[in-house]
């Protein structure tokens, strides 16, 4: 006679049961080629920086004789040909940037989880750090979320580093040098943004009142049925450009220290958890043996033969 299958109802755990969840151990991830893909980026976009930077500088007389009125039709024309052919080499500073931007996020996000894996039991040296100050999804939000953006970067940088540190050196993240990489990395990052955006701003809004004012000066010479005088609004037009490739020259020199920076931040961080993984654990001395003495007997002396009684 055939007995039932032994469900969960008759004391069995069924082909039905649910399997207890098995939580995924953390991994470690190396870090050297995407660190230095990140460089390598960050290298390029300073040097492309660098090249428009001096393009600017090599128009600036050409721009104020185009505002003056100085520039003939044919040389309007070469002007015209050039900028459509440079056009991409001007915006290669932009698709450089979001290029580092995406490779240091990657980068970003691995060594945060590595400090995981090496707090974990599965690291061949677990290590006790403090944990961090922020969660994980604000590796990427935090550059995009406004106000937050200011100082929440830094913070994440700054705990990876913190809880990368060796073990046999407490406190690496916070000496001299390493603070030096971090509050130079992020004080020139912050202000190149802040030239970048806020001089390009306050450009495009003094293009727009040169042309109100020209409009204006228009409209009262046609009242008036004076001449108009731009002379001033030239004027005021050339020093827009002057300021903003003066801007740019300073967001350059930001950038490249930056760059420098972030590189030598990347290579220090990255080598910490690599070294990590790669030393193995210090071997265990098994504590000293008790010294083991062979027993002493007492020298009987010499021996001789017995002889029996005489006979």
């Amino acid at each position: 006679m055939t007995q039932p299958y032994p469900g969960p109802y008759a004391g069995g755990p069924g082909p039905w049961a649910p399997v207890p969840y098995q939580p995924v151990p953390p991994r470690y991830r190396p870090l050297r080629k995407l660190a230095l893909v990140s460089i390598a980026l960050m290298g390029l976009t300073a040097v492309a920086a660098v090249i428009q930077s001096v393009l600017l500088w090599n128009s600036y007389d050409d721009v104020k004789r185009f505002v003056y009125g100085l520039l003939s039709e044919e040389e309007i024309d070469r002007g015209i040909e050039s900028i459509a052919g440079t056009g991409p080499l001007l915006n290669l500073v932009t698709y450089l940037l979001m290029g580092t931007a995406i490779a240091f996020l990657i980068w970003l996000w691995q060594a945060r989880e590595n400090t995981e894996f090496l707090r974990s039991p599965f690291a061949p040296r677990p290590v006790d750090r403090p944990g961090h100050r922020r969660a994980q999804g604000w590796i990427v939000g935090s550059w995009l979320c406004p106000i937050v953006q200011f100082w929440y970067p830094f913070q994440i940088v700054q705990d990876i580093a913190t809880a990368s540190e060796p073990p046999g050196q407490p406190g690496a993240a916070r000496t001299g040098r390493v603070r030096t990489l971090l509050y130079g990395w992020w004080t020139s990052w912050t202000a190149f943004w802040v030239i970048m955006v806020g001089g390009g701003g306050l450009a495009l809004i003094g293009f727009i009142v040169w042309i109100v004012r020209l409009v204006d000066a228009a409209d009262a010479a046609d009242a008036t049925g004076n001449y108009v005088d731009i002379y001033d609004l030239q004027d005021f037009i050339v020093r827009v450009a002057l300021a903003f490739d003066i801007g740019f020259t300073v967001a350059t020199v930001l950038l490249i220290v930056a760059a420098g920076a972030a590189a030598l931040l990347l290579l220090r961080v990255t080598r910490w958890q690599h070294d990590q993984v790669a030393t193995p654990p210090p071997a265990a001395v098994p504590p000293p043996e008790t010294p083991q003495y062979a027993p002493r007997f007492n020298n009987p002396g010499p021996s001789f033969p017995s002889y029996g009684p005489p006979g």
